[in-house]
């Protein structure tokens, strides 16, 4: 079986290239020279080489070996042989994707029943509002507008928060309000905003079912209540 095989093709969309777990241990890179970013050349090669690191520090389940890593790197730009026999290649991905599989179910277990005891103590306190899908709301502040159809485009503010108050997603922070179908959102937004006066202001407090449900998104882990606080700025 060769890199470029199906598996391998595969489980490198999911782990990205890690030398760490079988062979031959690679020889200690080098420490980097200042890197020196002017060119376009120079500024997508530091892009690439950041979005991947960016994507492996989000993974919790795998332990980079920097050094594996550069030199793993480096040997593919040589076009060089392997360090790793492909079979222990592809036993370790495969390892990997069984360990990376196994810490998120444990991840969302937990998440689930954390979001469940947030959900009922939640739901308890005064001006909280519980619909039949189970979306939780309260006012914020109160607008007159209309309010928009399913069909509709939104304009909005919002601020986007995990139980435990980590802030995932702003517009606010950013300072720059967002336009969407309805149609395109999570379905608790659906939901809550076609409930909202142009105007209003809600804290939304969504069930992981009426949002990404068991599914990890970016910063978000799976089974996760979502808290939003919503302003509703127009209908386009």
């Amino acid at each position: 079986m060769t890199l470029h095989s199906p598996v391998i093709r595969a489980t490198l969309a999911v782990l990205v290239l890690s030398l760490t777990a079988c062979g031959k241990k690679p020889a200690e890179a080098p420490a980097p020279k200042a890197a020196v970013i002017e060119s376009v050349d120079q500024k997508v090669s530091y892009g690439i080489g950041f979005n991947i690191g960016s994507g492996l520090a989000r993974d919790r389940a795998l332990a980079v070996d920097q050094a594996a890593l550069f030199a793993g790197v480096s040997d593919g730009l040589a076009k060089a042989e392997t360090r790793v026999k492909e079979a222990d290649l592809e036993a370790a991905f495969q390892a990997m994707q069984q360990k990376m599989t196994a810490a998120l179910a444990a991840e969302g277990e937990k998440q689930l029943a954390e979001g469940q005891a947030y959900l009922a103590q939640n739901k308890a306190k005064p001006g909280v509002t519980v619909t039949a899908s189970g979306l939780q709301y309260e006012l914020l502040a109160t607008g007159t507008g209309a309010k928009p159809k399913e069909t509709d485009t939104v304009k909005v503010h919002y601020h986007g928060m995990l139980t435990n108050g980590t802030v995932f997603d702003s517009s606010v922070q950013r300072g720059e309000p967002v336009e969407f179908p309805l149609t395109r959102v999570i379905s608790g937004w659906t939901e809550a905003l076609q409930l909202m006066s142009v105007g209003d202001k809600w804290k939304l407090t969504i069930p992981a079912g009426l949002a990404y449900g068991s599914q990890p998104k970016g910063d978000i882990p799976p089974n996760s209540v979502l808290i939003f606080e919503v302003e509703l700025l127009g209908i386009q």
